[in-house]
């Protein structure tokens, strides 16, 4: 088979070629064949079934497949002959003409799309100065008396009246959708702390004004995005009694109380805690100076100066979603004016491209980067930060793991986690640390 493969730049080639009929034919006579042996056909013994019959029973199936089979020839054919292994090819090759001619070749032409060479340079002498983030003393405190607050015991008010905004109310409640229990609608005795938006909208609120002993239905709508797909935007009536109205004590703080804290270290004081708070402090401090400032002070420089040719599809794919995004946010009317005018649609996506741009080179700069330093994040450590972040949000990590999974996202999440770890790591050597 004749072909064509050239390399647009280190990023793109395109490979064109007629595909000519006695390929297809050839390739359809031994894909018959090779069904023959293994297909069932009543009035002929397995394995002795003609391969006319096959093609007449088959024959679109046939012809599909043979194609297929002379695409991929091609493909790689064309990889080899341009010197681009199979590891360095992104996503799918995109078939950009298709042309079946009266004679029966095909015409064609595919776009590849490979990993750019990328050269660092000595990008180092790039990463910024690191200034010392040190927490002040008064920060410290604050967060110990709010720990402390935090986790003061909760008392019975002296003296009975109604619930107040910011009372813990000690409430028994059990919920109810078209008059049918739901499972994890029902609490006894809980203390619900009014003002903490922990509960379902609207419910704490029409908990306000409630007295010792009385018992209310309190009518809510689950969020249209609630985490349990049964109650999504329904309503539910919750019947509440309410036991008595709790309020925190006093908090002290003290070596005792440093010693709760600190599980396990008996010997704890309080400014035992205090140093344990600093180390804290310090570094969440850290983590959002280099979050927010640093990283993307280094990556746009990164951006800046290093020149390299970009794959157009993953270009492409990166305007797509930013167009998509873009589109939701718009009103009915904007959106049909879109559609009378593609001329509209291609200004946007202009608009739209150097940003792309700049996204997918500095994701081609994060993953030489992790190379170049020797980074690495593996799928078990995706999967336990998902976990951790799924628990601290009270959602089922499996059920988030999976949602995850089937959206696609655990590839990004991974060069995210990658993209942090390679930066904290060149900042911290930076900073001397």
């Amino acid at each position: 088979m004749e072909f064509n493969a050239q390399k647009v730049d280190e990023a793109n080639a395109v490979i064109t070629a007629t595909v000519q009929k006695a390929l297809i034919d050839a390739n359809t006579d031994k894909i018959a064949k090779e069904a023959a042996k293994t297909m069932d056909v009543q009035g002929f013994r397995k394995g002795k079934v003609p391969t006319h019959i096959v093609k007449a029973r088959y024959g679109e199936k046939l012809t599909q497949d043979a194609e297929g089979e002379a695409i991929r020839d091609l493909l790689s054919d064309g990889l080899t002959e341009l010197n681009i292994a199979h590891d360095d090819v992104i996503g799918e090759p995109t078939i950009a003409k298709y042309d079946k001619q009266e004679n029966g070749d095909i015409e064609v032409e595919v776009k590849i799309a490979c990993k750019p060479a990328i050269e660092l340079g000595d990008y180092k002498t790039l990463v910024p100065e690191v200034k010392d983030q040190d927490v002040a003393e008064d920060e410290i405190t604050a967060r110990l008396e709010e720990m402390a607050q935090s986790s003061a015991p909760l008392e019975k008010i002296k003296r009975k009246r109604m619930v107040r905004d910011g009372d813990f109310a000690l409430i028994d409640f059990e919920g109810f959708v078209d008059d049918v229990a739901f499972d994890g609608g029902k609490g006894e005795k809980y203390p619900l702390e009014i003002g903490s938006n922990s509960f379902i909208p609207g419910f704490e609120e029409q908990i306000i004004g409630m007295k010792y002993e009385e018992e209310k239905d309190v009518t809510v709508t689950f969020p249209a995005e609630y985490q349990s797909k049964d109650l999504a935007g329904k309503e539910a009536v919750f019947k509440v009694k309410l036991h008595e109205i709790q309020e925190k004590g006093a908090p002290e703080i003290n070596d005792e109380f440093a010693q709760k804290m600190l599980q396990g270290q008996e010997d704890a004081t309080v400014d035992t805690l205090k140093e344990k708070l600093k180390e804290q402090m310090n570094n969440e401090a850290k983590g959002k100076y280099y979050r927010d400032e640093l990283k993307p002070a280094f990556l746009d420089l990164l951006v800046k100066e290093l020149t390299f040719a970009l794959p157009a599809s993953v270009v492409d794919q990166e305007i797509n979603y930013a167009l998509n995004n873009k589109v939701r946010e718009m009103s009915e009317e904007e959106i049909k004016g879109l559609q009378e005018d593609a001329a509209k649609v291609e200004t946007m996506r202009e608009e739209l491209r150097e940003d792309a741009e700049n996204s997918v080179k500095a994701t081609f700069i994060v993953d030489a980067l992790a190379k170049a330093e020797g980074v690495d994040v593996t799928d078990q450590e995706v999967t336990q930060v998902i976990y951790y972040e799924a628990m601290q949000m009270g959602q089922n990590p499996q059920d988030v793991l999976k949602q995850y999974q089937d959206a696609g996202y655990m590839p990004a999440i991974k060069m995210s986690m990658i993209e942090d770890k390679v930066i904290t790591k060149l900042l911290d050597e930076k900073s001397g640390q």
